[in-house]
This record gives C-alpha cells, sequence and structure tokens, in this order.
C-alpha cells in the first residue's frame, strides 16, 4: 500500500441528523467517529466519497 496513493480524511462534524446517502459515503471510508482519521487509496470512487461529504470532513494529501 506504500506505492499507491493516499488521501487521510478526517470526519470533523457529525453525521447526526444528515440523510442516509451521507452516512452511507462516510461508512464506506470507514469513518465511524468524531475526529475519527482514516487513510484511504486515492481512487475516483473514495474521492467522490469525499466530495459528497466534503463539508462533514477534512481531507489532506
Amino acid at each position: 500500500m506504500s506505492d499507491k496513493k493516499t488521501v487521510k480524511v478526517t470526519l470533523v462534524k457529525s453525521l447526526i441528523g444528515r440523510i442516509e446517502s451521507h452516512r452511507a459515503c462516510a461508512r464506506g471510508l470507514g469513518l465511524k467517529k468524531l475526529n475519527q482519521t482514516v487513510e484511504v487509496l486515492d481512487t475516483p470512487e473514495n474521492r467522490g466519497m469525499i466530495n459528497k461529504i466534503s463539508f462533514l470532513v477534512k481531507c489532506e494529501g
């Protein structure tokens, strides 16, 4: 996994009261708790999920 590009994603806003598709995107990225950071591969699928919930997450790299 070290030779592939990755992106660090942190959940900075709560999922409470969000629509189900936004919750599903967060779960798909592996985000469960507030301020949790995960490292995901930089693929078009993951970029799309990050873009959809961009107001809930902080992205690095």
